[in-house]
């Protein structure tokens, strides 16, 4: 990458520290066209996005009737999620069963604000806790792995918690945050953006660097989610974020005016492991910046100029007296020695592709889906 020149996109502010990214001739970057191209002309969240999220709310609540509940949301505490369960209860009336997994990192401010919501709204939560001997045997495994996608173990447990519960329950509908918004523009696959959960994947890394076997632990391959799920189970996966008007800092505002929700400095951030991975591990180790991404998304939709984003990525997010103390909290809860973690840190690194994998087979399923129109962000 120290070879290749330098550039940065005219519009956004994605760089070629994603090592793949092309311009155009007029300097901006396949994300910004591809915003432009494919997902702007496709998104609307005035009256016919309504309309159409009306009809999905009318289709969920008559196939819930005489049901305890008649979809189920992931959440966090985090933004995306906490408006998504506002959205669902106050705007589509409908009836979710709310559903946590405590992987062993929740902040004290994600757990206060899925209990504002929870109480503010009235609705039921479920948490599954995770093992945490399991949990630890396998993020150690991963850091030891020297990989960039250090969240693969949390986000595992997230997904594949919510929809074996899903499924254990006949609960046909999962209602997520995930949208267009917020994050239009993906992260590369360098910077820990691993497309899915790959069963082989997670096994390999966990059986050269675990300390236990995972009997417990949930995982729910992305091939099984993505097909057997949805067309053999018939589960729908729906984003109602990007079907109505989402504006990130007037939602943070309607929910710390309604329920007494607290927002967070940065995306991702009520778990304290991801915190500390993409604002200490990641861009000190890999040299990467998810910021930018992030940053870039609200670019793309308007809600931040590009100045500013500029100049909040040219500092870290958080202080470095901080940062070194979630270094030593990271470590001493995942019984390691900081000399221990700080071995890890100035390891060689590599990437999932040093392990035995199905990539290719992810590849070719995420290809199909842009080809549909059923995924429109850019996957790289």
């Amino acid at each position: 990458m120290s070879l290749k020149k330098y550039n940065i996109c005219r519009t956004c502010i994605m760089d070629t520290s994603d090592p793949n990214l092309t311009f155009s001739q007029d300097g901006q970057c396949e994300y910004c066209l591809n915003f432009e191209n494919n997902i702007r002309p496709n998104w609307d969240t005035g009256s016919i996005g309504e309309a159409e999220l009306m009809k999905i709310a009318d289709k969920i609540r008559k196939e819930g009737e005489g049901k305890e509940f008649d979809c189920i949301i992931g959440l966090s505490g985090g933004l995306d999620s906490s408006y998504l369960v506002y959205v669902a209860k106050e705007k589509m009336g409908l009836r979710p069963l709310l559903f946590h997994v405590d992987a062993g990192w929740n902040t004290d401010q994600a757990v206060g604000n899925i209990e504002k919501l929870v109480d503010g709204l009235g609705l039921d939560l479920y948490t599954e806790v995770i093992n945490w001997e399991e949990m630890k045997s396998l993020q150690v495994a991963f850091l030891k792995s020297q990989v960039p996608d250090q969240d693969i173990p949390q986000d595992t447990a997230f997904f594949s918690g919510l929809y074996k519960f899903a499924k254990a329950h006949k609960i046909k509908y999962v209602l997520t945050g995930g949208n267009y918004s917020t994050e239009c523009c993906r992260e590369p696959e360098e910077w820990g953006a691993y497309p899915g959960i790959d069963k082989i994947l997670i096994n390999d890394i966990h059986n050269k660097f675990g300390s236990r076997k995972l009997k417990s632990f949930p995982i729910v391959d992305v091939l099984s989610y993505k097909i057997y799920y949805r067309y053999v189970l018939g589960m729908k996966v729906i984003r109602p974020l990007n079907l109505l008007p989402y504006i990130k800092s007037e939602a943070e505002e309607t929910l710390e005016r309604l329920f007494g929700w607290k927002r967070f400095q940065h995306k991702h951030h009520e778990s304290r492991f991801t915190r500390f991975y993409e604002d200490y591990w990641m861009p000190r180790k890999f040299g990467y910046e998810k910021r930018r991404a992030h940053f870039s998304s609200l670019i793309m939709t308007g809600q931040l100029t590009r100045d500013a984003a500029l100049e909040r990525i040219s500092k870290p997010e958080l202080d470095e007296k901080f940062l070194q103390s979630e270094f030593e909290y990271v470590a001493h809860k995942l019984d390691l020695t900081v000399p221990e973690l700080q071995s890890i840190f100035e390891g060689h690194n590599k990437t999932c592709l040093d392990y035995k994998n199905k990539r290719f087979l992810i590849g070719i399923g995420s290809r199909v889906l842009s080809a549909l129109g059923l995924e429109r962000r850019l996957f790289r």
